[in-house]
């Protein structure tokens, strides 16, 4: 954000022009909720201090009664120029409807006092509506980290200029509705980014089973994970989905072709896009071996559940497979120490592996990233927290790995960000409660809303 703001001041912009930009387009916000009723602005010492001295300047030209309340004076030339535009005088406590929190933005690395936060809780237990100006005052804007106090809870949250992670790595409930207001600034390279929804595409005409995709999923102890994956991957798209195994497990649809001749043997053919290896393979020895089978093949090949546990360096290393890895946070830790990446946050270890790896790492959970060695961070937006149970994983992993098969290896990640958010959408169709078989149920309406 700062280098993008100082792209802005190189090309004749000012700090105070684009506090000016910032604070009267949060102030359109405001006015909108406001209604004409009474509006409160805590302003901080900083410049997110002097972004709400513009919006009460703002309000007031607009005729909506407004206070400012300022527990500390202006301490940036341009948080000054700002307040003295304003020309009020500010006080100690007020009430009213719309709370506007200016305290401290993007950039705090430091606690809320106790004094300050009990401040910010006193004004919003004393209004009915909540805005957080750039972020919630007490939240580290790279990690989402709350810092010390927890903010209360906001109706609306107004990124200026562009997202900060912490928009999308916080908790969403503690932000409300989360709005962009645009200062013009351009983008920086190599910044995180938020994951779009994707566009998919019906069959070619002349399309086939083939050139569709094909994935060979491979089986292991555990049928039953195995299965919910193979049945997911058949509705993400891929033409034809083989499960490789030693035996025909029981319970296996009449549609899905099971090939029991010896790994090695079912993974030569070169009409295979994609491998998936993980879900329901156990950790023995017989595990241990598919999966360095798996390793050998060039294709494109996704790692979840036990696979991520048998993984190490070694393999690797001797692997020149095209990697995808879909841990979730337990697994994330435990990888990051296999493969020697020491402490940091969850997006540190993520952006880590990937280099370690030369893999791309869906991280998935509540918040899920995607991690790839030479591109740039993507953030999803938040599915249903409905997802949080057994059999889901796998179910996410059968939709990447479907999507994988059906893209050239050299390609973004984008079946990365497909496989998510038909994951999402089908979660968001099945309502509450669902299990994970219910959940692949919903998967071709999914697909129907992307088309």
């Amino acid at each position: 954000m700062r280098l993008a703001e100082d792209a802005l001041i190189a090309g004749g912009e000012t700090v105070e022009t684009l506090m000016e930009r910032a604070g009267r387009g949060a102030a359109d916000w405001a006015y909108r909720m406001a209604a004409g009723r009474k509006v409160t602005v805590l302003c901080g010492p900083g410049n997110n201090g002097g972004d709400g001295y513009v919006i009460a300047r703002v309000l007031a030209e607009r005729g909506v009664p407004v206070k400012v309340v300022a527990p500390l004076p202006p301490a940036t030339d341009a948080a000054r120029n700002a307040r003295t535009l304003w020309g009020g005088e500010p006080g100690v406590h007020a009430e009213g409807h719309v709370l506007v929190d200016c305290l401290f933005g993007t950039g705090l690395s430091r606690p809320l006092t106790r004094e300050m936060s009990d401040l910010l809780h006193g004004h919003a237990a004393t209004h009915d509506l909540r805005i957080a100006v750039d972020l919630p005052s007490g939240v580290e804007s790279d990690t989402g980290e709350i810092l010390k106090h927890v903010p209360p809870h906001f109706d609306l949250t107004l990124a200026l200029g562009a997202w900060k992670r912490a928009h999308w790595l916080m908790p969403t409930r503690l932000m409300g509705a989360r709005r962009l207001v645009p200062i013009g600034i351009g983008a920086v390279e190599g910044a995180a980014q938020l994951a779009d929804r994707p566009r998919l595409d019906v069959p070619a005409p002349l399309a086939h089973k083939y050139n569709r995709g094909l994935l060979a999923v491979v089986a292991g102890e555990m049928p039953g994970a195995t299965l919910l994956a193979a049945r997911a991957a058949q509705h993400g798209g891929a033409g034809y989905v083989r499960l490789l195994a030693d035996t025909r497990p029981s319970g296996v649809p009449d549609d899905l072709v099971v090939d029991t001749r010896p790994l090695e043997e079912a993974l030569d053919d070169r009409r295979i896009g994609a491998v998936l290896v993980g879900p329901g393979l156990g950790r023995s020895d017989e595990a241990l071996r598919r999966l360095r089978i798996c390793l050998q093949h060039r294709n494109s090949l996704l790692l979840d559940a036990d696979a991520l546990v048998l993984l190490d360096p070694a393999m690797r290393a001797q692997s020149l497979a095209q990697l995808t890895v879909t841990p979730h946070d337990g697994e994330l830790a435990s990888l990051a120490q296999t493969f020697g990446i020491a402490g940091g946050n969850r997006v540190e270890m993520a952006i880590e592996l990937a280099k370690a790896l030369n893999a791309r790492v869906l991280a998935k959970g509540p918040v899920t990233l995607l991690a790839h060695p030479d591109a740039p961070l993507k953030i999803f937006p938040p599915a249903t927290s409905w997802l949080s149970t057994a059999g889901t994983g796998d179910v996410l992993a059968g939709l990447v790995a479907s999507r994988l098969a059906m893209a050239s290896p050299s390609c973004e990640p984008q079946a990365e960000i497909e496989g998510f958010h038909l994951h999402a959408e089908a979660a968001r169709l099945a309502g509450p409660a669902f299990s994970a078989s219910q959940l692949i149920d919903h998967i071709p309406a999914a697909y129907r809303v992307f088309l």
